[in-house]
Formats: structure tokens, C-alpha cells, sequence
């Protein structure tokens, strides 16, 4: 990435915002702008369970219309009121399926003040499918998107999308045709799946599971696990674990779970019916692990909004960079660092793979985000940041590697950082965290977080020996900190330290 760098240029704030009438709840989320890394500013649902009673009756619920009409007369004003320029309404599986929709959607559209687009089931997979395409890097796998109403499933990898299926395997739609009864909804999804193909080509791969019951479940075994990260998106569970928790769920009476409190009640009445879903697909597609997604159908809304360019950008980088921009003291500094540290790994003769470089030009880009905060608190407003903000394009291990270059970068490579964090990545991850760390002490002792020094003050490895070169105009930069650092970062690769002064 060094040498060819581009930073995608700032968005223009233009708030669009999309509404999702679903089986289970209304939703408005409000966006910032049309970005590679969508940025919700607004985002508010109102559970009206439309789609509650319409696998045995066929109709929306009188109740449920009413609660989604207020919903959306409400979200009109607040779509006003922040001044939406462009707003998308979609509508799924519990209008789709009942006989009164015409009568429902042409409310809503009143009620809105907008037109209201009603998916197909395959239309809505594939927008999950590129939900997922937005918010996983470089995903291979199956998507499964489970509402209120329909499971949708669609083949994802990279950034194309294959053709989508939906089931009428939703939870609300479990619950009524089940007689409420988890042990007889398993059959129901056991026969649906059966002649589903999309499920057969998961063995091996991902399933990137999607819908806030999935989320709930991943809560839910996050915190009896004592996990060490809150953030959903991106956690991953070996399948064999995943379907031995759902087995769990779908036994047990909901409010024994330990840390049942992580799931808001309303939505406890589906997990059952989640687990069941879940542990079906494991059973018969048998894939390597279960990833979550918080991005799905209105994210891959946004994602055909946009131009091929702004497809290719990375989400993980246009969201560093807008930090960067946002909050740093000199926002180029940061692309200089992501050069000069890219210089330096390039003269070790190491490898570093794609992933690790895109790790790398992110931590540069983060490097300097909290200095506003007190100097003895920056280490944990920078983890802060890593860990809890809304980053797209990447995982666990990803943003505990972040987490583990600010901290070595403020407490030092020799402190004795949180176990638990270091726990979720590789034994590589851990010592190029501590590298780019030590590198990045370095960089800020000479440079002052300002830009136009790092170019010329390469540093660089040379046989057995790391050498920073100082031009002669900054040779007074030369201390006792610096030496020490760089006498930090020379041990961790194994080299003898020397500053040389040029010209």
C-alpha cells in the first residue's frame, strides 16, 4: 500500500435515510451520506409485529398496521426535520405474504410520503447479499438473513452475489405455524431447507448470518462467554460451538439463560426460533463458522447506490481516514506514517500480506484520533475508539490488533496488556502489533504528530543494524527519548540501533 496510497476524498454531508417495514419492527436509519462506510446518524425501530398471525390467518394484524402507520407518520416528521434528501422505503416478507398488502402499502405511502417498494423474496436476498459484500472484507460463504417473516439466503464471495432464495422460516412465522412449539418447528425448517441448493455449497465456508434474532443470539453468547468486545459485527463462532448453543437455546426456558439480561425482552419469544434455524442450517450444510453481520438489506441498498470507484474503496479505511480527518492534529501526518512505516517493514524483508497491510494503513490512520484526551487516559480512549466504533471490513482478531498498536504505542511493547484482548489474535498479530507500535513511538518523538518530517527521515533496516537517518537541519532532534525508543524497537527485531546524520 506504501507508495501508491490513495485516500478516498472527504463525503459531502447529504443525510439520506431509508425506512424498512419489516414482519417484526418499522425502521428508520438515518445516513450521513452515500458512503463506502455507510454512517448511521439516526436510526430508530418501532416493534408492530406485522407480520405476527399472517402464516395462519393471511392478513396483517389490525394492531400491527396501526402501530407501523404511527411509526411511519412519525418517521416522516423526523425525515423533515433532518433534512433527508433522499428517502427509500422498502417493505418485506409480512406484506408480501397477505392478502390485504395493497390496502396496507397504500397507507404507508400516505403515511410515509413516499413511495413504498415491496421486495421479492429473491430481491431482498439479494440485497442481503451485498449487505454483506459492504460490511465483511472479502466475504466467501452464505448469507442468511432471518426477519420476522422469511429467511433469505444467497451465495456471497468477494463482491459478487449469486441468486438468492427466501423460506418462510422467519420467526414470526415459525412461532404461528408451530403452535408456539420450538420442537415442532424444527421439522417445519427441516423440510424447507431440504430442498433448498443455496445451503449445499456452504460446507467449509462461512455463513454470515443477519437479522436482529441472530444478533440477539450472538449477544447473548458474547456475555456468558465474558467476551472482551461488545461490537456484534464481525464475531465469529466455530460452527460445532454455534450449534451446541443453539441446541441450548431451543431446550431451555429463555429466561434461564445466564445473562439473559444482554436481550431485550422483547425480542427473547424468537430466540428459540432462531436457535432452531441456526442449528438446521449447521446440521445440514455443515459450514466452518458463523459470522454476524449488522449489514444487510438497507446497507446493500446503499452499496448499489454507489459508483464502481466507490465499490472498490476499502470500508475499514474510508472509516479510519474519516477519523483521521475529524479528529487528528495534522491529518496528513497519518498518511506519511502509513509511508514511513511501510518503508521501514519493506527493509526487514518480511512479508506482509494484504490483510496486515490494510491492518497497518488503518492503525496509521487511528494513530492520532484521541489526542484531545488527557495524556494519562489516551491509551483507553483509543481502544475505546477501536473497539466500540461502527468500522465495516473487519473482524475480531482485526480490531484487536487496532486495539493492540494504541496500546502499545501509549503504555509501551513491554506492558502488560489485557490478556483477554491478546488472546483473540495469532502470536504474528501480536509481535506486528508490538512492532508497528515501537515504530510508531519513534514517529511521533521526531515528528510532533506534524506532517512534512517523516519523508525525510527514513528509517530503515540494514544487514543487522536499524537506522534512523536524520537530515543535518534536524539533527537536534537526537535525545535520550529517542534513542531509547529506538533502542526499544531494535530489540524487538532483532537489530542494533544507529542515527545517522545525512549531508
Amino acid at each position: 500500500m506504501s507508495g501508491n496510497r490513495q485516500e478516498p476524498a472527504p463525503p459531502t454531508r447529504r443525510p439520506l435515510a431509508i425506512v424498512d417495514v419489516g414482519s417484526n419492527s418499522v425502521r428508520l436509519v438515518v445516513y450521513e451520506c452515500l458512503s463506502r462506510s455507510p454512517r448511521p446518524i439516526f436510526n430508530e425501530k418501532s416493534l408492530c409485529a406485522l407480520g405476527k398471525g399472517v402464516a395462519t390467518t393471511g392478513h396483517l394484524p389490525k394492531a400491527g398496521v396501526e402501530k407501523a402507520l404511527a411509526a411511519l407518520r412519525r418517521f416522516r416528521v423526523l425525515s423533515d426535520i433532518m433534512g433527508v434528501s433522499v428517502l427509500h422505503v422498502i417493505a418485506t416478507a409480512a406484506a408480501r405474504d397477505a392478502s390485504n398488502r395493497a390496502e396496507f402499502l397504500a397507507a404507508a405511502a400516505e403515511a410515509i410520503g413516499a413511495q413504498v417498494t415491496l421486495l421479492p423474496g429473491d430481491r431482498e436476498a439479494e440485497l442481503s447479499g451485498l449487505g454483506v459484500i459492504t460490511g465483511i472484507n472479502r466475504p466467501d460463504g452464505v448469507v442468511g438473513d432471518l426477519g420476522g417473516g422469511s429467511l433469505e439466503l444467497i451465495d456471497v464471495i468477494g463482491a459478487h452475489a449469486g441468486e438468492g432464495t427466501s423460506l418462510p422460516l422467519g420467526g414470526l412465522t415459525l412461532m404461528d405455524a408451530s403452535g408456539r412449539s420450538p420442537r415442532a418447528a424444527v421439522k417445519i425448517v427441516r423440510e424447507a431447507l431440504a430442498g433448498s441448493r443455496i445451503a449445499e455449497r456452504l460446507a467449509g465456508r462461512t455463513f454470515y448470518a443477519v437479522g436482529g434474532t441472530w444478533r440477539a443470539l450472538a449477544k447473548l453468547h458474547m456475555s456468558q462467554r465474558n467476551y472482551p468486545l461488545a461490537v456484534t459485527h464481525g464475531y465469529a463462532i466455530p460452527a460445532p460451538n454455534a450449534a451446541d448453543f443453539a441446541g441450548l437455546v431451543e431446550r431451555a426456558n429463555t429466561e434461564t439463560l445466564i445473562s439473559i439480561d444482554a436481550v431485550s425482552a422483547a425480542r427473547r419469544p424468537l430466540l428459540a426460533y432462531g436457535a432452531v434455524v441456526l442449528d438446521e442450517i449447521i446440521r445440514r450444510a455443515r459450514p466452518r463458522e458463523v459470522m454476524i453481520s449488522t449489514t444487510g438489506v438497507r446497507e446493500g441498498l446503499l452499496y448499489e447506490m454507489l459508483d464502481m470507484e466507490q465499490r472498490r474503496q476499502d470500508p475499514l479505511l474510508v472509516a479510519a481516514a474519516q477519523f483521521n480527518r475529524l479528529f487528528s492534529r495534522a491529518p496528513g501526518h497519518a498518511g506519511e506514517l502509513c509511508d514511513w512505516t511501510g518503508g521501514f517493514i519493506k527493509s526487514m524483508h518480511v512479508e506482509e500480506t494484504l490483510e496486515e497491510c490494510r491492518l497497518r494503513h488503518a492503525a496509521c490512520l487511528l494513530a492520532d484520533v484521541n489526542w484531545r484526551a488527557h495524556p494519562d487516559h489516551r491509551h483507553e480512549e483509543s481502544v475505546t475508539i477501536v473497539e466500540n466504533a461502527a468500522f465495516l471490513g473487519v473482524d475480531h482478531p482485526g480490531r484487536c490488533f487496532l486495539a493492540l498498536a494504541a496500546s502499545y504505542r501509549y503504555l509501551g511493547v513491554d506492558a502488560d496488556i489485557s490478556p483477554r484482548i491478546r488472546a483473540l489474535v495469532s502470536a504474528r498479530m501480536l509481535d506486528r502489533a508490538r512492532i508497528l507500535a515501537a515504530a510508531t513511538r519513534v514517529a511521533y518523538v521526531i515528528s510532533g504528530a506534524m506532517s512534512g518530517v517523516l519523508p525525510l527521515t527514513p528509517l530503515t533496516c540494514v544487514k543487522t543494524t536499524l537506522i534512523l537517518t536524520l537530515p543535518q537541519g534536524l539533527a537536534d532532534l537526537v535525545s535520550e527519548r529517542l534513542q531509547n525508543r529506538l533502542k526499544q524497537l531494535a530489540r524487538l527485531i532483532g537489530r542494533e540501533p544507529a542515527i545517522t546524520i545525512a549531508g
